[in-house]
């Protein structure tokens, strides 16, 4: 077809069009193909949040969305969930007033240190009445806390950033990982002898950096540029935060009747653009370690990484283990494991910010660094997400493992886990409450199909005991650490009068959010909830 007929029926075609399109309007013509780039766009989100979350979360959130078009009710859904907010920080807001907003024109020198001796007597009791946060036994002014206490303002001052001046905080870390590393597998000859690794600020950013290291290596490898990761819906929620920085699709599965993760339902997900699954060992919220093994098998079959939580169980289990409980393989010696989080600052008895990140060989590692070349100030690299970091936590975690030494956590590991199965038994002989799963660590959730569990845990509060509400099912749970270890008949009987209590006379107590957490776990709209939760953080902080 040559040229001159090519012309022809274009010409043809632009007047049959225009004769078409004279019968309308201009401002029609405008108006049309914006709306339905507009139509496209919604009906393109609409099957993008059907494929991420189903058809009954897409629903809801479609009506919830065209509700809240109306003026009128997006106004008392707000004024209602005010309220909620207000009830949640009732207590927080009023602390609040007094409280400095600007420097003092004068400084208070030595004496700022009676000044907060006297701030610390408000906190509340909490030798012993708190689920986890407190992981050392005994008094703060003696003992290990002294030890640590000692290290850390020895050298409060050091920074790691700087290795040319505090060399002695680098060796401290270099030692802290090797040692956490050695409990983890790293001498079996199925690590390949190449585990390696870094201390950060916690579990939260332990696992960012895992999250962001395989990101990027499976970019190297496979060309991933679109990352999906799955985990069980009872994993840590560090990971929906990782999701989030790092422009991740994150895909959660139901856990198996057990509570723990699903391997099928996982590999049911598993696509081309998958660069990591997720196990914990133990869940946070049951205490129950997922199927690493299998997970492995599953890793190791489609290429993919596959990082393990150990944040609660990394100084335990490798020493109930060696107690003799019945603790399955959770480390690098499981072929597929990639790498692992651990916390120091819990059961390694290690002052609060410190943590370990691990991956199996330096390959991995490499990618959690960044390196940047092009700075006027200089050439510049960073092993983790914090550039200055305390050298004095870095000090007080090597204090806390080199003074404990393994018979010092063998004995008190065998502490509390005779306190957490006498906690479990406890639980199991109230007829009122069942326990989730079978913990397999120091962690025991409990429930009950009779009473509001929320409202016992209100009563508990009232007593002084601060437990960890849960959902999926609703329930709470106790973190046991040393600090129980001498309080587990005091725990148990204050449970058995807050049942009682709840039995006798069910209902909310005034102040209690045990209506707020029902409601919350009841509420279909999942979205509404994720506001409240963020309008609470950013009226507290």
């Amino acid at each position: 077809m040559d040229t001159s007929t090519l012309s022809f029926h274009f010409n043809r075609l632009r007047i049959s069009t225009n004769s078409f399109l004279s019968q309308y309007e201009p401002l029609v013509l405008l108006i049309t193909p914006l709306l339905s780039l507009f139509l496209a766009h919604a009906i393109r989100s609409f099957f993008n949040h059907f494929r991420d979350n189903g058809f009954k979360s897409t629903i809801i959130t479609f009506i919830m969305n065209f509700i809240k078009l109306i003026p009128s009710v997006k106004s008392y859904i707000d004024a209602e969930k005010r309220k909620v907010v207000d009830q949640m920080q009732s207590d927080g807001k009023s602390k609040r007033e007094g409280w400095l907003t600007e420097l003092p024109s004068t400084g208070l020198g030595k004496s700022v240190l009676e000044k907060m001796r006297e701030e610390k007597k408000n906190d509340p009791v909490w030798q012993g009445k708190c689920s986890g946060t407190v992981y050392i036994g005994g008094s703060e002014s003696d003992g290990h806390f002294f030890v640590i206490n000692e290290a850390c303002s020895m050298f409060a001052h050091t920074n790691p950033l700087h290795l040319d001046v505090f060399r002695s905080v680098a060796h401290f870390e270099a030692e802290v990982v090797a040692m956490t590393a050695a409990l983890l597998g790293s001498k079996e000859h199925s690590s390949g002898g190449q585990i390696c690794g870094n201390m950060t600020s916690g579990g939260t950013e332990s696992i960012l950096l895992a999250v962001k290291s395989s990101r990027d290596y499976m970019k190297s490898k496979k060309g991933i540029t679109r990352p999906e990761m799955i985990i069980p819906e009872s994993a840590h929620s560090a990971y929906d935060k990782a999701a989030q920085y790092f422009n991740i699709k994150l895909w959660r599965v139901p856990v198996n009747k057990n509570f723990q993760a699903e391997v099928k339902a996982i590999k049911r997900r598993i696509n081309n653009n998958t660069i990591m699954i997720v196990g914990s060992a133990p869940g946070f919220p049951h205490g129950i370690i997922d199927p690493i093994e299998e997970l492995g098998h599953l890793a190791s079959s489609y290429g993919i990484c596959l990082h393990v939580d150990l944040c609660l169980g990394g100084f335990v289990l490798p020493f109930a283990r060696e107690l003799g409980y019945p603790i399955p393989p959770f480390d690098f010696s499981v072929k597929g494991v990639t790498s692992i989080s651990v916390d120091v600052h819990k059961y390694g008895l290690a002052p609060k910010g410190t943590s370990v990140v691990l991956y199996r060989n330096h390959e991995i590692r490499k990618h959690q660094f960044v390196a940047v070349t092009e700075w006027s100030g200089g050439l510049y690299v960073s092993p983790t997400i914090a550039g200055s970091r305390p050298g004095g936590l870095i000090a007080g975690a090597w204090a806390a493992m080199i003074s404990l030494g393994r018979e010092g956590y063998l004995k008190n590991t065998k502490e509390i886990m005779e306190a957490s199965k006498g906690i479990q038994k406890g639980i199991e002989e109230i007829p009122e409450l069942f326990i989730v799963g079978r913990p397999d660590m120091t962690i025991v959730a409990f429930g009950s199909d009779v009473l509001d569990i929320f409202e016992v845990n209100d009563i508990m509060s009232s007593k002084g005991w601060h437990l960890n509400a849960l959902q999926r099912p609703n329930s709470l749970h106790i973190c046991v650490t040393l600090q129980h270890v001498p309080v587990v008949e005091d725990f148990l009987g204050a449970l058995k009068e807050s049942v009682k209590t709840v039995k006798e006379n069910p209902g909310p107590i005034k102040g209690g959010l045990a209506p707020i957490y029902g409601a919350a776990g009841k509420m279909p709209d999942r979205g509404t909830v994720q506001e409240l939760l963020v309008d609470y953080m950013d009226g507290t902080c």
